[in-house]
């Protein structure tokens, strides 16, 4: 199968050259690539002392990430000092919003799934943004350690 010949869209007589792609390059892992995933909440305690939190796998090969693959449960709380952290740190870049603090219902299925989708959307944008990459000092931390400690950062 020829793709070059019938374009004219590069001029009379211009032919691309064409060459099959390898099963590498069609199936391989691309070159610069990152997973993050915000899945299975678990709601811990009774009362007051009730909280939710939420384990976030990342897959990658972008190397400012040491691990090519973790895993590791992050609350909402920590969540929110994450996210003033990173705006501390990177003035230039905007940081996505939390989903919002629910003071009602917080522990049902329907409010844990959403927080937990919002949660994910925020950790996508902000992993894969080269500027937090390369300036962060938490954002590989948060999404990777599982010994992470708010308490070695400063506010």
């Amino acid at each position: 199968m020829s793709f070059g010949h019938h374009n004219r869209a590069f001029g009379a007589g211009t032919r691309m050259a064409t060459r099959e792609q390898t099963a590498e390059e069609l199936y391989g892992e691309p070159e610069n690539f990152l997973e993050v995933e915000v899945r299975n909440p678990q709601t811990h305690g009774v009362g007051r002392k009730m909280f939710t939190d939420y384990e976030i796998v990342c897959r990658t090969n972008i190397p400012v990430y040491k691990l090519h693959m973790s895993s590791v449960r992050r609350r909402y709380s920590d969540f929110e000092w994450f996210r003033d952290m990173l705006e501390r740190e990177a003035t230039k870049v905007n940081i996505p919003p939390l989903p919002g603090k629910v003071f009602t219902n917080r522990f049902s299925e329907e409010v844990v799934e959403q927080r937990r989708e919002g949660l994910e959307r925020f950790l996508q944008i902000v992993a894969g943004h080269p500027l937090l990459q390369q300036g962060s000092r938490v954002l590989v931390a948060f999404i990777q350690d599982p010994a992470f400690n708010k308490d070695n950062y400063e506010l």
